[in-house]
């Protein structure tokens, strides 16, 4: 009954840190939450969201960061585990679009979950 016990608890412990680094690596993550609104303030879904790293590749729209994504029905889309550093955005909807300004962030803070609003018109 004893190593009953004892190998129960060791497989709880197992399963307890396993579930702990998990967690751990998804809060650790740098991320970038991106909120798009028209030129009146209201929340844009489905609109397209694209990241770049430099200037360069954002004027010719090549090497994007990982995978287009769009928004969602409070006008947000998140971007995961990212490198501490500025992007460069992209931002389109129908005949709408973020090129009257709005294309860049800041540095992200790294371990954070990074959050900015883009106006497309």
């Amino acid at each position: 009954m004893l190593h009953i016990r004892t190998f129960f608890v060791v497989i709880v412990s197992i399963l307890l840190s396993a579930c702990f680094h998990s967690l751990q690596a998804q809060i650790l993550n740098t991320k970038l939450q991106v909120t798009v609104r028209d030129d009146s303030g209201n929340l844009v879904e489905g609109a397209s969201i694209r990241l770049f790293t430099s200037e360069e590749d954002y004027n010719k729209e090549q090497n994007q960061v990982g995978k287009t994504i769009r928004t969602d029905e409070k006008g947000r889309a998140s971007f995961d585990t990212l490198e501490p550093k500025i992007y460069y955005i992209i931002v389109e909807k129908g005949d709408m679009d973020n090129s009257d300004g709005g294309t860049k962030t800041e540095a992200l803070t790294p371990k954070r979950i990074n959050k900015i609003t883009i106006i497309i018109s």
